[in-house]
């Protein structure tokens, strides 16, 4: 499959076992694709869910020499003071909620949806959520930071999802995006929603990728926030 910008492939999709009521939208990390992930949640399905896993554009990353790779918006560093890709960030958004809107005309509404996402898929899930005038069922953010976050009012938020449940997730040995940035988003999430609804959990040993236990976690949130409606 030759993808360019314009044309990337199918997301990766877990269908549901029987008629989908709910859908839970995950991104990937930089350089990744959606079938690790949708294998991931495939592992920890329930039935009445369908699992969307899009695949980033292709695009040139200047924090790895400009090499071409799939990504959802440019990183120029992974400092909390690097410059950001502010344009990048908001386009990116604005394709996760068209992602959102063809669910909705599938029949599932928006807040039957979860997004959720790792590294910087993680934190286009935050920001997305954040800015999105649909109302969602929560986000899952795993080893990941909030993006654009001086572009956020001083407070809290007073759109639709200012008290959506967020489950955050960071391994505490993690040398890409160190748990520090975990640690300061989950301040800033809890002074932005309802600080009731925001849960952050880490893992000791884990390093930039997930575990077991962290899956389990995802699992049960999803189950609380997503339950069967027949």
């Amino acid at each position: 499959m030759c993808g360019n910008n314009m044309s990337a492939p199918l997301p990766a999709i877990v269908p549901a076992a029987r008629k989908a009521t709910a859908a839970v939208i995950f991104l990937h990390g930089l350089g990744d694709t959606g079938h690790g992930w949708s294998e991931a949640l495939a592992g920890i399905k329930s039935p009445h869910v369908k699992y969307i896993c899009p695949h980033a554009p292709v695009m040139p990353v200047s924090l790895n020499m400009n090499m071409a790779m799939p990504s959802w918006f440019d990183i120029i560093g992974l400092s909390p003071d690097s410059q950001e890709d502010e344009a990048g960030i908001k386009q990116a958004a604005e394709n996760v909620k068209a992602l959102i809107d063809q669910e909705v005309k599938n029949g599932i509404p928006s807040n039957r949806i979860i997004l959720g996402g790792f590294s910087q898929g993680g934190a286009l899930s935050l920001y997305t959520a954040l800015t999105t005038h649909q109302k969602l069922a929560g986000v899952v953010a795993l080893s990941c930071w909030l993006p654009l976050r001086a572009s956020f009012p001083q407070g809290p938020i007073s759109g639709v999802n200012k008290d959506i449940a967020v489950l955050q997730c960071h391994g505490d040995c993690d040398p890409l995006v160190p748990l520090m940035f975990g640690s300061l988003t989950v301040e800033k999430l809890k002074s932005m929603i309802n600080p009731a609804n925001v849960t952050f959990r880490t893992y000791s040993g884990m390093m930039h990728s997930s575990c077991v236990e962290e899956m389990t976690d995802v699992k049960q949130f999803i189950d609380k926030h997503l339950p069967p409606v027949d």
